[in-house]
């Protein structure tokens, strides 16, 4: 596709992004027949390829508008285009910068910019969730059936003290996880301690900034990440082999530090040792010798791959086959590529789609009746629990429970 950006624009390191993935497409359409939202509405604007070219003709001078917005709105991120797309179209590189386009240019009606601005200040630090949580499961006996199964139920982890490793590794804490389901982190460290590895939690670390950065708060990502990467620098100098998150929603905005953070003298090149550390939690767990751990009888598991797993990190498999291997029977799931319609605030901001999207998704996972589900991000275990006839947890509590 030509593009027609102006000198000024397509000079900085943003434009070249920009223009870069405006030519690789070639309105081939691929992207709309595996586009959660093309699907479900029909309309071509509220598809990639109908988004690419409101988004080209904005950076081409055009005016934004509050159509556009909506339409970008609409847009899960599940990235679903990109695994797609026989261009290998970046697209939510474009998605990004259109969006912080827009936002500037368009400014929210009043309602809108509130909401925004609390679910930020809510959802971004765990101290801000937990009284929430405590007052809803205080309630929770009072509430009806599908507001209950809304609100997680507080686990405790058995007391455990950790080995001494050699191996030591960094784990993101990050902002609704460990509010919602401290568990999954816990889990993480025991089952890391069997592989021989120490996965250490760091003060000063929090919120990854995929939160603000998908809410077009681009700067308040940015400064997220300069947190973080204060926080674990004097452990990645003392040799630390990689950062951890057991979110795959956080992993890839870990994993896009370097690009955030470019036009940054003095953190870009931390931004970028730090993205070149970064791994998903499967990544690392594929790698090792599970002998270590025993394996299961018979257990037949529905595993939900999430978007960022699949589509964003580009690893699809990987978790499915570390299960398998571990003993588990994973059942076939109709559509998997398909987004489950949380996509982080989302199901918040666009309730109606993430409904039905989650119906989908359910329908699909149970359809083959498993005796639970599994899945590898906090905010799908959060979505599909909600509506779900089994159990649904997060995979490294299956091996962690192997013994």
């Amino acid at each position: 596709m030509q593009t027609r950006l102006n000198t000024e624009f397509r000079t900085t390191p943003t434009g070249r992004i920009a223009d870069k993935v405006i030519r690789s497409c070639v309105h081939c359409g691929f992207c709309n027949a595996t586009c959660p939202t093309y699907q479900l509405l029909g309309d071509e604007l509220d598809g990639p390829r109908g988004r690419i070219y409101q988004i080209k003709q904005v950076l081409e001078g055009a005016p934004a508008t509050a159509s556009l917005q909506t339409h970008l709105d609409r847009c899960l991120t599940c990235r679903a285009c990109e695994t797609t797309c026989p261009s290998g179209v970046e697209y939510h590189k474009l998605l990004d910068i259109g969006r912080e386009r827009v936002e500037q240019d368009v400014p929210r009606p009043l309602p809108q910019r509130l909401q925004r601005k609390l679910i930020q200040f809510v959802f971004s630090k765990s101290s801000h969730i937990k009284p929430l949580l405590a007052l809803g499961r205080l309630a929770r006996p009072l509430l009806p059936r599908m507001l209950k199964k809304r609100i997680p139920v507080h686990r405790k982890l058995p007391a455990f003290t950790p080995g001494t490793h050699t191996r030591q590794m960094l784990l993101l804490d990050g902002c609704v996880q460990p509010a919602a389901a401290p568990h999954i982190n816990g889990f993480a460290i025991r089952l890391f301690d069997r592989l021989g590895i120490e996965l250490k939690t760091i003060a000063g670390s929090g919120c990854c900034g995929a939160l603000h950065f998908h809410l077009g708060d681009a700067e308040q990502a940015r400064q997220s990440a300069r947190q973080n990467i204060d926080a674990w620098w004097p452990y990645i100098e003392q040799g630390a082999e990689a950062i951890i998150s057991t979110a795959t929603g956080c992993t890839p905005m870990l994993k896009e530090y370097a690009l955030l953070l470019a036009d940054d003298p003095e953190y870009a090149q931390r931004a970028g040792r730090m993205a070149d550390m970064t791994r998903d939690l499967s990544e690392v767990v594929r790698d090792e010798n599970l002998d270590a751990l025993k394996p299961v009888k018979g257990r037949r598991i529905a595993f939900h791959s999430p978007c960022t797993l699949q589509h964003g990190q580009q690893l699809d498999g990987v978790v499915e086959d570390i299960l398998t291997r571990a003993g588990f029977t994973l059942t076939p799931i109709r559509d998997k590529h398909l987004c489950c319609g949380s996509a982080g605030t989302y199901s918040i901001l666009q309730p109606e789609i993430s409904r039905q999207l989650t119906r989908n998704k359910l329908d699909a996972l149970q359809e083959k009746q498993p005796e639970l589900i599994a899945t590898a991000n906090i905010g799908c275990l959060l979505q599909l629990q909600a509506g779900a006839d089994v159990e649904v947890v997060h995979w490294v509590e299956l091996l962690a429970n192997t013994e």
